[in-house]
């Protein structure tokens, strides 16, 4: 019997869980692997957390994946995106921060990866340009253009696995007279340097994470003044003289923006923070992932195999309160269906679990809610598999108390300390405010004089 063929389409935290997952299956001496192929448009793995100062196209001419900007932390705990098997004491040798820097997380997401094993399954600069599936041999064609050789190239295989992720195609909305607007806009996919809005009026579309994070860096970075307009609900935190909070903005003369409560306002700068659109270019209508941002996609058995051809596998696409180790445990039980260990219902009963799942998202209420229906999610994978245990439902917890943390503190939040749930260290706290540190790059913040916690669970 041959082996069976996988194909892993993007080499980002997704595709680097899933690849991870055979590994550790090989190592443990698990037999007769499947033969895996894994195809990355960029020339190093690392997904998003690959910083670039490009945006639009990249040298090969193909769309820029990441929306990574240079100032950009942290802004949830590291605690809560810690991989059970691979702990930041490891990586670091010590107690580190809650809210590390970009540099800082990627350095821990890249220590975790054994180069010279995963970098053998990896074909890079080898954007998918199509995957088509013939029903009569059960076999999915994946044709892609590998810009290392400058030709087009197919393959067949048994599963696909599509870990491209979904926050790299911007929505990008259209008020009127935005096409006069004299000064820059752009959206919060290629905001990269928050250096560039200093002493710039700047206004921010949108209230959600990147409207608050992207609006906090210029405040930081010393804009004169930041905007954030907002659809339906404000983020209601209390700001520092300079950020407000507008109702929807309705058009534009000129620099003047006028807003849905009547006031204007002149600015130099507008950023869309206006959220991503799923975009699958390479699939059939018949493969393709129709849905919008949210903690469960319909028609993903386990939030992972598409209803329609469970051969299929869709990894990450979900909105998330866990991310590295919600990865994991998809990974893994994806990896186990795909070796047989666990067993794959029929339609129905497949059809039956996501209408149990998509009832319960649909009476979620606020956050604490969707946190515990993340977590629950989560555990439901882990059950079935080795992943190591890392205790959901107490990093779920931690996920409640920093949303307490912003709503009492949306500046200072970054300087609370939380314990690991895997290793129970308690974080260390920063030697300064997070507005006072500037140079955060991988070197300048391990040099910091990090205070230990030794009385309390948290900053007092």
């Amino acid at each position: 019997m041959s082996k069976q063929k996988i194909a892993i389409l993007g080499a980002g935290p997704s595709g680097l869980a899933q690849l991870r997952a055979f590994e550790a299956a090989r190592r443990a001496g698990v037999q007769n692997l499947p033969e895996i192929v894994c195809f990355e448009k960029q020339s190093d793995i690392g997904g998003m957390w690959n910083y670039t100062w490009r945006t639009g196209l990249d040298k090969n001419g193909e769309p820029v994946h990441g929306s990574m900007y240079r100032y950009l932390w942290s802004n949830g705990p590291k605690e809560c995106l810690e991989f059970a098997d691979y702990s930041f004491d490891e990586h670091f040798g010590r107690a580190i921060p809650s809210y590390p820097p970009r540099a800082v997380l990627k350095d821990y997401i890249m220590g975790r990866i054994d180069k010279q094993a995963i970098s053998k399954y990896v074909r890079f600069e080898c954007p998918v340009r199509w995957v088509s599936h013939d029903d009569r041999t059960g076999k999915f064609t994946v044709t892609v253009m590998n810009h290392k050789t400058g030709e087009q190239e197919s393959d067949e295989f048994d599963y696909v696995v599509v870990a491209t992720g979904h926050f790299s195609t911007p929505n990008m909305p259209y008020f009127e007279g935005v096409e006069q607007f004299p000064g820059r806009v752009l959206h919060a996919h290629d905001f990269r340097d928050a250096l560039e809005f200093k002493d710039k009026n700047v206004l921010l579309v949108g209230a959600s994470y990147s409207a608050e994070d992207i609006g906090s860096q210029c405040y930081k970075y010393g804009a004169k003044s930041v905007t954030i307009s907002y659809r339906s609900n404000p983020l209601g935190f209390d700001w520092p003289e300079g950020m407000e909070e507008r109702p929807l903005l309705a058009h534009f003369d000129g620099n003047t923006g006028y807003f849905a409560d009547g006031s204007t306002k002149e600015f130099d700068a507008i950023i869309m923070c206006t959220g991503y659109l799923f975009h699958f270019p390479f699939l059939p209508d018949a493969l393709r992932l129709k849905t919008h941002n949210c903690l469960y996609p319909d028609n993903l058995y386990k939030g992972i195999f598409y209803q329609h051809n469970p051969k299929m596998i869709y990894l990450g696409m979900q909105d998330q309160y866990f991310t590295f180790n919600m990865f994991d445990a998809q990974a893994w039980y994806a990896r186990d269906v795909i070796l047989g260990k666990i067993t794959l219902p029929e339609a129905e009963e497949r059809r039956q679990d996501m209408a149990h799942w998509l009832d319960r998202h649909e009476r979620l209420g606020g956050c604490c809610d969707a946190i515990d229906f993340q977590a629950s999610y989560i555990r439901d994978l882990l059950g079935p598999t080795d992943y190591p245990e890392f205790r959901v439902e107490d990093q779920a917890a931690l996920l409640k108390e920093w949303q307490q943390d912003k709503q009492a503190g949306i500046m200072n939040f970054r300087e609370q300390c939380y314990r690991s749930t895997v290793t129970g260290t308690m974080a260390t706290r920063l030697p300064a405010s997070w507005l006072e540190i500037k140079d955060d790059s991988l070197e300048s913040f391990m040099s910091l004089d990090f205070i230990e916690n030794k009385r309390f669970d948290k900053v007092d």
